[in-house]
């Protein structure tokens, strides 16, 4: 578990919140699932989806989210809270958070497709029961979908996100006509899942191994903002400490959600 001294993400009820839904731009068009991969940037912790949204909708998405009214962040944390200075969009939507599940290639990747690059089969050495008993063990549980929570965050220049843990929360996840579910479960998050829209100089999210008697100093882990790059990392008790660095020139937008599953 992480240690309490460490500086935690704000908590969800900090943050203000809008009531009206945007009307979010189409999610088209879109790479099939087939031409992408859930690579393991570090298997069991970090994995990345190049190309999960194609330039062409990045480019939309971030002008669009420009006319939203953001909000920038207090310059003084609250006591246990990492420093964080951007601007943001917060908003409960479900109907949205089901579009970005079911109508691109995440669903398939992470209940499907998660484990393509870490194994390798012959034919019938993997069965469903199989993959999805792997896809429990990965994800914390069996994937239900998206955190109805969608956060919209810009970095500009000298802005940044300091050292931190990110939570797992308990939530009611809502039922969607693509799930088995026919009524409201409880759920809590286990993934943070980041989806960078744009590419800027700086604004890398930097994670920090822990030291073990094998790698008393191990290398940070480095991801660099790549246009249309989704980004999931395990958080709560197995989260690892991170940081946003800096933004020196540009702008970073980034669409935040968690994946979730039942408790």
């Amino acid at each position: 578990m992480p240690p309490k001294s460490k500086k935690q993400e704000p908590k969800p009820q900090s943050r203000p919140k809008q009531s009206q839904s945007p009307n979010w731009p189409p999610l088209r068009p879109l790479l099939p699932a087939a031409d992408l991969s859930l690579e393991p940037l570090l298997p069991d912790q970090i994995y990345l989806i190049r190309n999960f949204l194609p330039g062409s909708l990045c480019k939309i998405y971030a002008s669009f989210l420009a006319s939203l009214p953001l909000t920038t962040t207090p310059g003084k944390p609250k006591k246990d809270e990492a420093l964080r200075v951007n601007d943001r969009f917060q908003i409960d939507d479900a109907r949205f958070a089901e579009m970005l599940w079911s109508q691109t290639s995440l669903r398939e990747l992470v209940t499907e497709r998660f484990d393509e690059a870490e194994y390798e089969y012959e034919d019938g050495d993997s069965s469903p029961a199989q993959i999805a008993e792997r896809a429990r063990r990965l994800w914390g549980g069996d994937p239900l979908g998206l955190n109805a929570n969608i956060r919209i965050y810009r970095y500009t220049a000298g802005q940044f996100f300091g050292q931190h843990y990110d939570d797992s929360n308990n939530i009611t996840f809502p039922p969607y006509p693509s799930t088995a579910t026919s009524r409201a479960t409880p759920a809590r998050t286990t993934w943070t899942l980041l989806i960078y829209l744009t590419s800027c100089t700086g604004g890398e999210t930097v994670f920090y191994p822990e030291a073990t008697r094998a790698n008393r100093n191990p290398e940070p882990i480095v991801v660099a903002p790549e246009v249309g790059m989704a980004l999931l990392h395990r958080h709560g008790d197995h989260c690892m400490l991170h940081e946003g660095m800096e933004v020196t020139d540009g702008e970073k937008w980034v669409l935040r959600s968690d994946l979730v599953v039942p408790r």
